[in-house]
């Protein structure tokens, strides 16, 4: 049955994905806040999938510690969900920090493209953080929050990656508060797995974290902290590491 599900949940993705992206490259003239709204209910219908065809719903922890102003998402990096969870759920448009080659994946990287998020090429070195900024700074004065994963890549649920200054780094800079998000999207959707289980995710919205009288190194300390005791809180029986912090 689980193989079943799966199969009929890939198939919807696939089906709808196409016709989505040919749209998204026929709305192109529209203005930016528009083509957002449209191109979002790609993961709008991928979410009723995932709860139809999957048995994956979500509840909220937090929720009145997001903020009516600027600020800037950090998350924790599971699965494919969370990222399809942050357009469709935040009270203002999200703009992610990716590399550039995704914009090569055909339909999926073309919607994505057109969206003025923050794509970085990774071959530049120190200067992909300037790319950052400059991105970052240019979303919040649309009045949109940038979005990072500050371990970078997909950690299992029980695992801490190493945290990234990135996302502090943009924070001290611009002055925007952090908001962290924990979750255990990972217990249902782990990573590269086509069999997903059915169940309810949690997602934790923390208090805003402002970077006035911080350096990006105590900022990053206060983010880890925050999302490992919050993660130990979600899934206490999962977790027994201790975690790092990446100066890079």
């Amino acid at each position: 049955m689980a193989v079943i599900r799966a199969l009929l949940h890939q198939a919807f993705l696939v089906i709808t994905v196409i016709p989505y992206a040919l749209c998204c490259l026929l709305w192109a003239p529209l203005p930016l806040k528009l083509r957002y709204r449209l191109t979002v209910g790609w993961p709008r219908l991928v979410m009723w999938a995932n709860r139809v065809f999957l048995g994956i719903t979500y509840q909220i922890k937090g929720e009145h510690n997001l903020p009516d102003g600027p600020a800037i998402i950090l998350s924790k990096h599971q699965s494919a969900w969370e990222t399809l969870f942050f357009p469709v759920y935040m009270p203002r448009d999200v703009c992610y920090v990716y590399k550039k080659e995704l914009h090569y994946i055909p339909f999926f990287g073309w919607g994505l493209a057109l969206l003025s998020m923050i794509p970085i090429d990774r071959s530049k070195g120190r200067d992909a953080f300037e790319q950052v900024v400059r991105g970052g700074q240019q979303c919040l004065e649309d009045g949109r929050w940038p979005i990072l994963f500050p371990e970078g890549t997909r950690v299992p649920v029980g695992q801490a990656g190493r945290y990234k200054l990135g996302g502090a780094r943009l924070a001290v800079r611009t002055g925007a508060p952090v908001i962290p998000v924990a979750h255990n999207a990972g217990e249902l959707w782990p990573r590269r797995a086509f069999i997903k289980r059915p169940g309810t995710i949690t997602v934790s919205i923390g208090p805003a974290i402002h970077p006035d009288g911080l350096t990006a190194e105590q900022l990053n300390t206060q983010v880890r902290d925050w999302f490992e005791t919050e993660m130990r809180a979600l899934n206490p029986e999962r977790y027994g590491q201790t975690c790092a912090v990446s100066t890079i």
